[in-house]
């Protein structure tokens, strides 16, 4: 199943391992797949002596990792190609001890007080993007913890249970048979969702460590990579806190405009920012998220959710922005059921479907087109008076037969049956006139908002919630400075991210050498 070069690759991948691993396959026989799947797992058991394949009968196709002939609560129903074949080979590395995406200590120390037995189902589709990041965490999450057990499932081998739990988006996560997580995810957010959802007896009030540093840069993205470079070069103690390293480029698909660099992805250059900053003896700290900031007096102050606390007379924000939502009544309630932000990851859920992209930018125009080439119809809705993209896009979406485009449309209400959207409700801005779209889902992309809410107490904010910056990234609290997409600065692009948080981290050396802080 798997061809010879693949197979060369992940034996020099599972080259290291040590322990005896066992991928426990139930099957049935009579099924006609099930012979094509088991030459799947027995490719992969080919590549090492280390691996070894047992089977039993049973329903359907999946199999178990074991270690040592004892489970480690990692399991895949149906074959994990496509992108969550990375997923694979990471739990078969973790399973032996090793890989670079396993947890830190403090994070480990959470994952171990989650209360009670936690049966997670990771519901999944090849072609997404998004999910890989979810199984892989929640795959060492099962590591760490025995009490814990994950298993991804093949949304398109198990469309009756896709159907049943009304799944309209992956990933969709489920523990002990309860909806907890749709959409992306790392381990830190994941972490967070279940210690609300099951308990835990981590004392969330308790300083468990304080951690001091020169510079202390918050998000690792473009802008905090950077800062944290720059601020490295110059001889400071650093640390990086940020909930993942890439921030919102991980969400990005292709990349053409970054000057030298012709094309790469958002998964490529978030991994070439981790892979600068572990040139520089730079702490890193990922998956926190941070709860509390003390920015005024001279000594700044940082608290993260687990804990940790970090302090320095330094601090440079780079948090970035999220995705942005409509602000509708019940839009919560649809999210991952009908509304999405995503249509490379859920787009496939809507193949010969009709849905609407809400955002006439380049990422609703990008959206609109990629949604053609899989949906029965695209409606295009724009708020403003003409369409905002780059002409070359434009051009491209006018000649689709499929897509619909409306300017001047505001998008006034989602509408739903059982917690499932059925279609919205829109208003033609020019006449006021309001009419019903009957749709199966809606993409949503209408720009970003700045992460700043966990500033707002000790920063001044714009009313687009914006942190006012000089143009040096100086905020108003000396020994504070801001760089990126949560600031005030115009274009919101990664290199000029990267350049701001250059510019952030030598106005901070400045202020040092000059005694300012």
């Amino acid at each position: 199943m798997l061809d010879k070069d693949i197979l060369r690759q992940v034996s020099g991948v599972f080259g290291s391992l040590t322990s005896e691993i066992t991928l426990h396959v139930v099957r049935n026989s009579n099924d006609a797949q099930s012979a094509e799947f088991s030459s799947f797992v027995e490719d992969i058991v080919s590549t090492s002596d280390k691996l070894n394949v047992a089977y039993e009968e049973g329903d359907r196709f999946g199999f178990s990792i074991l270690r040592n002939g004892e489970p480690t609560g990692i399991s895949f129903r149906g074959i994990p190609n496509g992108h969550e074949f990375t997923s694979l080979l990471l739990a078969v590395l973790n399973t032996d001890g090793q890989g670079k995406n396993l947890a830190d200590e403090a994070i480990a120390a959470r994952i171990k007080a989650l209360k009670g037995e936690i049966r997670l189902q990771t519901y999944v589709s090849l072609t997404c993007t998004n999910c890989p990041d979810v199984v892989q965490a929640l795959n060492v999450m099962a590591l760490i913890n025995p009490r814990i057990s994950n298993e991804m499932i093949d949304g398109g081998l198990c469309q009756d249970e896709i159907e049943r739990l009304n799944i309209q988006g992956v990933p969709s996560v489920y523990v002990n048979g309860q909806p907890l997580h749709t959409g992306r995810g790392d381990i830190g957010m994941l972490l967070q969702e279940l210690e609300d959802k099951v308990g835990t007896d981590h004392d969330e009030t308790a300083v468990q460590s304080v951690r001091p540093y020169d510079v202390v840069v918050l998000g690792g993205g473009p802008a905090g990579a950077s800062a944290a470079i720059y601020s490295a070069r110059k001889g400071l103690r650093v640390a990086i806190v940020a909930e993942r390293i890439g921030g919102q480029v991980n969400d990005t698909t292709g990349i053409e405009n970054i000057i030298s660099v012709p094309k790469t992805t958002g998964t490529q250059l978030s991994a070439n920012l981790r892979t600068h900053l572990g040139a520089y003896p730079i702490d890193i700290f990922d998956n926190r998220k941070v709860t509390a900031v003390s920015l005024k007096d001279k000594e700044k102050r940082i608290t993260v959710r687990g804990g940790e606390v970090f302090t320095a007379p330094a601090v440079i924000i780079a948090t970035g922005a999220g995705w942005r939502r409509l602000g509708l009544p019940d839009e919560a309630t649809y999210i991952g059921h009908g509304e999405h932000f995503c249509p490379h990851c859920d787009g496939p859920f809507y193949k010969g479907k009709d849905v609407a992209v809400i955002g006439g930018g380049n990422s609703g125009v990008e959206a609109a087109i990629d949604l053609a080439g899989i949906c029965r119809h695209v409606i295009l809705l724009e708020f403003a008076d003409t369409m905002r993209a780059d002409e070359v896009l434009q051009q491209k979406v006018a000649s689709l037969a499929n897509v619909e485009l409306h300017t001047s449309t505001q998008t006034t209400a989602l509408l739903g049956e059982n917690g499932r959207l059925t279609g919205i409700t829109v208003k033609d801005r020019t006449t006021d006139e309001e009419r019903t779209l009957r749709l199966d889902g809606v993409f949503v992309q209408i720009g970003l908002s700045p992460n700043s809410d966990t500033f707002k107490d000790e920063l001044e904010l714009t009313p687009r919630r914006e942190i006012p910056v000089d143009a040096t990234n100086r905020t108003s609290v000396p020994g504070v400075y801001a760089a990126g997409d949560v600031t005030t600065v115009p274009y919101k692009q990664i290199t000029i991210a990267m350049g701001e948080g250059a510019k952030a981290a030598l106005s901070a050396f400045e202020d040092r050498i000059r005694g300012l802080i």
